[in-house]
């Protein structure tokens, strides 16, 4: 399973120990996510959703999201 958590934890400036805090979970855990070594429980996914809120299918994909360069050159190339 593929993620974004890392990108919007960082974009919202929080670091791990704040978002495992917010989510219910050891910092750790938000590590072990945002490399791809945890698959998160329904619930929790649920709850990072919440946190950043975005639906559940922005965050999580079976299959790996494009790179934010290649959606950036995408949006210039039609411009």
């Amino acid at each position: 399973m593929h993620n974004r958590i890392a990108l919007f934890r960082t974009e919202r400036g929080a670091s791990r120990r704040e978002l495992g805090e917010a989510v219910g979970v050891n910092p750790q855990t938000i590590g072990f996510l945002e490399r791809g070594d945890y698959n998160p429980s329904l619930e929790l996914g649920l709850k990072l959703s919440r946190f950043f809120e975005v639906p559940v299918e922005t965050l999580f994909s079976f299959d790996p999201f494009p790179s934010v360069a290649s959606i950036l050159a995408n949006q210039e190339s039609r411009s």
